[in-house]
């Protein structure tokens, strides 16, 4: 949520940074309809203050004998009193209104994200690790998969296009990568495990600026809740409306959730495979933090998604997003993309965003610094430490061998109960 008392001061600022992501200017129309809600809120007030002005008087005019003044006095009062709730109804309208469009834009581009218009005018800002030199044409993993249990015809039968059937020994792999992403961020990268809920209310989808946006690639149960498309949603929102102790930030927090998307968005891409999903498992990553903290924050939260990389021998390149392609939430975002030798190609496997204050706002997070008065809003950050399904791909792409079995990662065998290589049947 965009803060109006900074679009005030400074429409200016708040167009040429809604100009970096290609958007029309809106400072205008929102100072327009600031300017209204404004005036009625300013004419409710005056109409409020004298309704007890007035009752004051009446009771002076009547202690004096003034009967007249007194019965004037009561019609006023009566009158403003039938006044108000319509200025009142007019007053919340407005305010929906304001709210509803401050809610539809997105967050401003930090003065560190490259301007560009879509992903071709992403910045590669590293590259680790080499991609394996094959004796044989490498196969893509859904024609790898099948014969190792990537059932996606089963899943089909009860389900429809984008699930999955997972079994044996491709199922006990897929927990072990969970398992060990989650043991690594516990572990080595100091974030708190948790356990969230995966359905959630209207209040947590829009604090997390899911919603009104991108209402149509989420699932909603029958009473009203939402799935959660991220576990972004759930570990975020465990911070909404409170008041923070600076002492108690950072906070981190990751877990392992089932993720739900419509993908309605996402019309024709990657319909084949187990790429796109809508039905899914990420290990997430979440951190508060106080504002001059962020920046930190966002390299070490980036840092602790590329050490599962690393731990598991996948080459990958880290690639700063221009401001055409973040995220609707992200000030800066980092994507780090695996490589898949089946398809020849980096694709996406990890992104971590900066928020800035954008979804603190929102859903009211703050913090009470050490020794100051007021409070201040704290930042969030979020990242995928990683997708599970995701990296299992990319684990069956690069260790694959040329009978179609797939060598496990040094890092996952204790996690596989004896089981070292996947083999077709």
């Amino acid at each position: 949520m965009h803060d109006i008392r900074s679009i005030r001061e400074n429409p200016a600022a708040f167009d040429a940074g809604l100009a970096r992501r290609g958007l029309d200017p809106q400072s205008a129309a929102i100072l327009a309809l600031d300017s209204e809600r404004r005036g009625v809120a300013t004419r409710m007030q005056e109409a409020q203050g004298r309704r007890n002005e007035a009752s004051k008087l009446i009771g002076a005019a009547m202690g004096r004998g003034d009967k007249d003044e007194a019965e004037r006095l009561k019609a006023e009062v009566a009158a403003l009193k039938d006044t108000l709730p319509a200025l009142e109804a007019e007053d919340r309208d407005l305010l929906a209104a304001l709210t509803d469009m401050l809610a539809r834009i997105p967050n401003l581009p930090g003065a560190d994200a490259p301007d560009g218009k879509d992903e071709a005018e992403n910045v590669e800002v590293s590259r680790w690790g080499t991609p394996r030199t094959f004796a044989f044409t490498p196969q893509e993993h859904a024609d790898l998969g099948s014969p190792l249990g990537l059932d996606f015809e089963t899943a089909a039968a009860m389900s429809g296009a984008r699930f999955t059937f997972l079994r044996g020994q491709m199922a006990r792999l897929h927990r072990a990568l969970g398992q060990f992403m989650l043991d690594t961020q516990t572990a080595k990268a100091g974030y708190t495990e948790c356990n969230p809920p995966v359905m959630v209310r209207d209040e947590a989808m829009y604090g997390t600026d899911k919603l009104p946006k991108f209402a149509d690639d989420l699932f909603r149960t029958t009473d009203g809740r939402w799935l959660i498309p991220t576990a972004e949603v759930s570990l975020t929102s465990s911070v909404m409306g409170q008041i923070l102790d600076e002492a108690a930030l950072p906070i981190r927090m990751t877990a392992l959730t089932l993720c739900f998307r419509s993908e309605a968005g996402a019309a024709g891409k990657d319909t084949r495979g187990f790429i796109r999903q809508h039905q899914f498992e990420k290990c997430e990553l979440v951190s508060v933090v106080r504002p001059e903290d962020s920046a930190a924050e966002h390299e070490r939260m980036t840092g602790a998604a590329e050490a599962v990389l690393q731990a598991l021998d996948l080459p990958y390149r880290k690639v700063l997003l221009c401001t055409g392609d973040m995220g609707f939430g992200a000030k800066k975002t980092y994507d780090l993309e695996v490589w898949l030798p089946g398809q020849n190609a980096y694709r996406e496997i990890s992104s971590c965003s900066n928020c800035g204050d954008f979804q603190a706002r929102r859903m009211n997070a703050r913090y009470r610094p050490e020794g100051g008065k007021g409070t201040e809003f704290v930042h969030t950050l979020n990242g995928s430490g990683l997708a599970v399904g995701r990296t299992l791909v990319a684990v069956l792409e690069n260790y694959q061998q040329e009978d179609g079995s797939v060598t496990v990662p040094e890092a996952l065998k204790p996690y596989m109960g004896g089981i070292d290589t996947l083999v077709p049947s």
